[in-house]
């Protein structure tokens, strides 16, 4: 373990750090103040478990190596990425994050960057390379592994005035940092009466594909949106990538940012000019009039490769990538459920408790009356992420399963529809006439199941 102090008070906090212990306390010294910041003056000490120190900043982690070497897209995902007719340089998608993230540091001289690995390594993706260079190490700041530490330490510098963006190597990590910010990062400007505003950006690699087994696999928009006070947000192609990452390190509101590590690789021409894109809008990204698609993130993909075998079949699907995981765009979905009648959300988070579910209760609260049919959501099996790749895609929903359950949802004869009657909806089934929408779909529950949600109705 390395511990970092840089400022005039390195020496008064190496004399308190012993070799097996971490104190948050010492990294107070790493809070700089603005006209520090400015003067781009850095002041480095490192001290590493033996004793030794070391000025030269260049860690090498075997973690963030091995990571590295997993960051590839696949042929199937670059295939399918948004193609924009504008001018500009062709990027990557994590290189698109870093114009995005460079961009903002030239404009506001209060926007840094900390976390593991993300100076001179240049971050365990490479987002971050170059940037320390650039702007110096008071700008870009190494932290040791401690996530808890150096995310309450960038919640403390957006407390100062600053605009931290905060780098988990992978979001299981910021498992550890869940109190910081559940407690913190999403409280602080209620707690403190609107004294103090938290302009913070967590952001970080998450997502199934390369197979780095159950922990470095995790899906946790889940787990972070049940917080009151912060915004969250998933990017899937290089475009919204950039663009949300800008909107985010503006926005005076705590934001997640979430990137799956299948998409880094994919390639997009960025418009030269200036531009943000809207953290609370949904991007419609097939028009259609027969069924809508929620999805977002990877499985962007995955549906856009079933809506070509759709087209094929008759049919004209909507597909919306939702990109606000929190608050939903109910306006561009109300209006897409209010056309086609028929929602089938797609998710690679799990089914217990995700995003698709409190999608499904935001649906049917808002627009149950448009609905001709149950909402289907297809998510990943509720299991640890295996780390055999066959295994591992078997958790996933796969491109044949939105298919087939679109052909299911709109087969759906008109006297197994919703009707409506005075006051309230209907069903109207015969014990031997219930549709088998979920046969040969093994992620999705049995329409008896689905049918226990509707109270009162006549089933």
């Amino acid at each position: 373990m390395a511990a970092i102090f840089q400022g005039v008070g390195a020496a008064a906090a190496l004399s308190s750090l012993t070799s097996n212990s971490f104190d948050s306390k010492n990294f107070l010294f790493l809070l700089v103040d603005l006209s520090r910041v400015l003067r781009k003056a850095p002041s480095f000490v490192v001290v590493r478990s033996d004793g030794t120190m070391n000025l030269d900043l260049n860690p090498k982690g075997r973690r963030a190596q091995q990571f590295i070497a997993n960051a590839v897209a696949t042929k199937e995902d670059s295939s399918t990425a948004s193609s924009s007719s504008k001018p500009g340089n062709e990027l990557l998608l994590f290189e698109a994050l870093r114009e995005g993230l460079e961009e903002e540091m030239e404009r506001d001289p209060r926007v840094c960057v900390m976390g593991e690995d993300v100076g001179h390594y240049g971050g365990s993706y490479k987002v971050t390379k170059g940037l320390a260079t650039k702007f110096g190490d008071l700008r870009v700041l190494d932290t040791p592994i401690a996530e808890n530490s150096f995310t309450g330490m960038g919640i403390g510098a957006a407390m100062t005035g600053l605009r931290p963006v905060v780098e988990g190597m992978n979001m299981g990590f910021l498992l550890l940092a869940f109190n910081q910010i559940s407690n913190n990062c999403g409280m602080l400007h209620y707690t403190s009466g609107g004294q103090f505003t938290i302009p913070i950006v967590i952001r970080g690699p998450g997502g199934v594909g390369r197979q780095l087994g159950a922990e470095h696999s995790q899906r946790l928009e889940s787990y972070f949106q049940s917080i009151p006070g912060i915004q969250m947000v998933a990017c899937s192609t290089p475009y919204n990538a950039k663009g949300l990452m800008k909107a985010a390190i503006r926005s005076e509101n705590p934001v997640i940012l979430f990137e799956h590590v299948l998409l880094y690789n994919l390639k997009e021409r960025i418009p030269d000019e200036d531009y943000i894109c809207n953290l609370e809008e949904a991007e419609i990204v097939r028009p259609g009039k027969h069924v809508t698609i929620l999805t977002y993130s990877r499985m962007r993909y995955h549906v856009m490769q079933a809506a070509k075998t759709l087209v094929n079949k008759g049919y004209d699907p909507e597909v919306i990538d939702i990109r606000s995981l929190k608050p939903f765009d109910l306006y561009t979905i109300g209006n897409s459920v209010k056309k086609t009648h028929h929602v089938l959300i797609v998710e690679e988070c799990m089914r217990t408790g995700g995003i698709g579910a409190s999608l499904t209760a935001a649906i049917t609260e808002n627009f149950h009356d448009y609905l001709d049919a149950p909402i289907i959501c297809l998510s990943s099996q509720d299991v640890p992420t295996p780390y055999a790749g066959t295994l591992e895609e078997w958790t996933v929903v796969q491109p044949a399963q939105i298919v087939a359950a679109v052909e299911q949802l709109c087969r759906v004869p008109k006297e197994h529809q919703f009707r409506s009657g005075v006051g309230q909806k209907e069903l109207h089934f015969r014990s031997d006439q219930r549709p088998e929408m979920m046969r040969d779909l093994p992620n999705l529950r049995k329409l008896d199941e689905l049918m226990k949600k509707y109270n009162g109705f006549e089933v």
